[in-house]
């Protein structure tokens, strides 16, 4: 399910896999490549984030892919930048910058984002 409004640049550069719910107001920066794997949640105002501007030759653009990992939770106002994976079962808190990669159920929040938490995986039922 996706709920509009829906903005991006390159968005041919998204997979989307099955049962994936995203709420309204993403953006999505897309030339690097975006990735969403089945299952997974993306909450209102996300900003998903796979190119950005080289901070000592602006004209430059790096373009690094972002995935979004099966049952992963994004939650709203976060911030995902280039280069960066969201574990399986991960989750990320409202309002986060995540900059580096949130491992396999794990629990990251703050700006930048920081795992507060492991979950126990063995508590998980999947379909």
């Amino acid at each position: 399910m996706i709920s509009p409004p829906l903005n991006g640049a390159c968005v041919g550069s998204v997979k989307i896999g099955r049962n994936v719910l995203i709420n309204s107001n993403l953006l999505a920066m897309t030339r690097g490549g975006i990735t969403i794997e089945d299952n997974a949640m993306i909450a209102a105002n996300v900003q998903l984030i796979s190119n950005n501007h080289d901070p000592y030759d602006l004209c430059t653009l790096t373009c690094k892919p972002v995935l979004i990992r099966e049952y992963a939770w994004v939650g709203a106002g976060a911030t995902i930048l280039p280069g960066v994976c969201i574990g399986r079962h991960a989750i990320v808190g409202a309002g986060s910058v995540v900059t580096k990669d949130v491992p396999d159920y794990a629990v990251a929040v703050g700006n930048p984002a920081k795992v507060i938490k492991m979950l126990d995986k063995e508590k998980f039922q999947e379909d």
